[in-house]
């Protein structure tokens, strides 16, 4: 079966003209000259993009969730492919309704027709991975029902098989192939999957993000129903609204355009400053309106974090940043540990200066926030940074949220609307403010740890007493050691002598 798909695989590659894009990039290596004798030239009226969006697309939705993953790469692949990447989407053929019901009795271990009140066996959504069903608790509450494809896990594990197997012909055969880290990006894009195919982690992804913004004016996140959830099914509370991507229908039902754009970037920059746990698939797909103008977050299964260091990272650069203080944006790099630490800070700096200056000189609403980031990881990229995966998904996720909040209001100035915002976040991390809230987080244990002062302090003064006494045996021992040395050889001298006189 493997060596059907993959013969499927090169005969999709040829028919799309991805042979040629191989050409093109390896003239001058062992590959391209083994292709050249091989393979004739050929000429195509689209562009090297759009031939591999189509590629992947013909290969099934295992290959178009690769394709969506790489066009978050933007530090490996030319713009040009990532852009067109971005437009694949995950769209497939629902399966049969018997095998959603036998996925439903083998988690419940009865009927679906016992386990709610109604349930719609005509499906809302189908993706690659899941699909969702809309039903009713026995209560009268709507859900809705995201089911797991049954075999997904095997469909799965092949394709990655063949991916990683291409991965390695890659790094093997072509030089330049090794710099684009072929086998690190099908590890990463597996993980993803993993992730996505465990439908009690997508809900607690959901249970997190509901949990941080209650009673938030700006975002609904649905409930998740623990009591029905399992890894193969996922159930939660069915939300209400109209899609994103349906602009007309929102300004008919008269929702403010230009006050959601500026609540999208809100959303977005709480997410990942106040709690470094943000949604990092936000696409239109992803994203209701509700009859009340409130977001309404879908499908959580890709979620990003950031740690401390990620977090403190990014406000020493958007304040250095802000200063145009280019120095300080390249030294944070370094200091961060994400370029070597042999990097010459002018050097960095001068790179980085060439990047953010242009922009200052343009009228705010011209900036794209995004590109300027991805830009900047692209230089840090030349001074060998390594990839940070959680930026990465950041980036990418700004791009998204850019590019929603634009089509949302053209005129939207994403620098002026996140400039306030990011100035009272940092004032929060650097100075006085982030000195008070270390304290605060710190007193509780503080607050455990002074009653045991005294006990700790007598059982540390025992055990410097116990170490001196050790040390001092120890030293005892060795001075026995070296009297028992110099006796040994004594006696060892006088039997030389008393032999010595003996023989005489």
């Amino acid at each position: 079966m493997r060596l059907l798909r993959l013969t499927k695989i090169v005969s999709v590659s040829l028919r799309f003209g991805l042979d040629q894009m191989i050409l093109d990039h390896a003239a001058n290596t062992r590959v391209g000259e083994w292709l050249r004798r091989l393979l004739p030239r050929r000429s195509f009226a689209e562009s090297r993009g759009a031939r591999l969006r189509r590629a992947l697309e013909s290969l099934g939705p295992i290959f178009v969730k690769f394709g969506q993953m790489l066009s978050t790469r933007r530090d490996l692949l030319p713009l040009d492919i990532a852009d067109e990447l971005a437009l694949l989407q995950d769209r497939v053929p629902p399966f049969p309704t018997e095998q959603v019901l036998a996925v439903l009795q083998t988690e419940y271990g009865r009927p679906a027709t016992e386990v709610f009140r109604n349930f719609s066996l005509t499906p809302v959504a189908s993706a690659s991975v899941a699909q969702v069903h809309f039903a009713e608790l026995q209560d009268g509450t709507e859900v809705a029902i995201k089911v797991l494809r049954p075999g997904i896990e095997a469909v799965i594990a092949h394709d990655v098989a063949l991916m990683d197997t291409a991965a390695r012909l890659i790094e093997a055969l072509w030089r330049e192939g090794r710099r684009l880290k072929p086998r690190e990006v099908v590890d990463e894009f597996s993980r993803h999957l993993e992730d996505e195919m465990d439908m009690t982690r997508e809900a607690s992804n959901c249970s997190q993000l509901r949990r941080n913004f209650t009673g938030s004016p700006l975002l609904q996140v649905p409930e998740i129903h623990w009591d029905y959830c399992g890894r193969r099914v996922l159930v939660m509370q069915r939300m209400a609204g109209l899609p994103i991507s349906q602009i007309e229908a929102l300004r008919a039902q008269g929702v403010d355009l230009k006050a959601l754009s500026r609540a999208g970037v809100e959303i977005f920059f709480t997410q990942v400053f106040r709690d470094g746990f943000f949604h990092a698939d936000m696409h239109p797909g992803n994203i209701l309106v509700a009859p009340n103008g409130q977001y309404v977050a879908l499908d959580f299964g890709i979620m990003g974090t950031l740690n401390d260091r990620d977090k403190n990272y990014l406000a020493q650069n958007f304040l250095a940043f802000f200063r145009r203080d280019y120095k300080r944006v390249a030294q944070a790099h370094i200091d961060a540990g994400w370029v070597p630490a042999h990097t010459r800070v002018d050097e960095f700096e001068s790179a980085i200066r060439a990047v953010c200056e242009p922009i200052f000189d343009r009228p705010l609403k011209e900036i794209s926030f995004g590109k300027t980031l991805l830009r900047l990881f692209q230089t840090a990229h030349r001074f060998e940074m390594e990839v940070q995966p959680q930026l990465v998904m950041l980036q990418k996720t700004l791009l998204n949220i850019e590019g929603l909040g634009r089509q949302l209001d053209p005129d939207l100035d994403l620098w002026q609307t996140a400039k306030p915002f990011l100035e009272r976040w940092m004032s929060e991390q650097v100075g006085w403010r982030a000195l008070v809230r270390h304290l605060k987080d710190e007193a509780p244990d503080w607050a455990a740890t002074l009653p045991q002062l005294p006990r700790l302090l007598h059982r540390a003064l025992n055990d410097e007493s116990k170490a001196r006494e050790l040390a001092h045996q120890a030293a005892l021992l060795q001075l026995l050691e070296r009297r028992n040395r110099w006796l040994a050889t004594l006696c060892a001298l006088l039997a030389l002598a008393l032999a010595g006189i003996w023989l005489h």
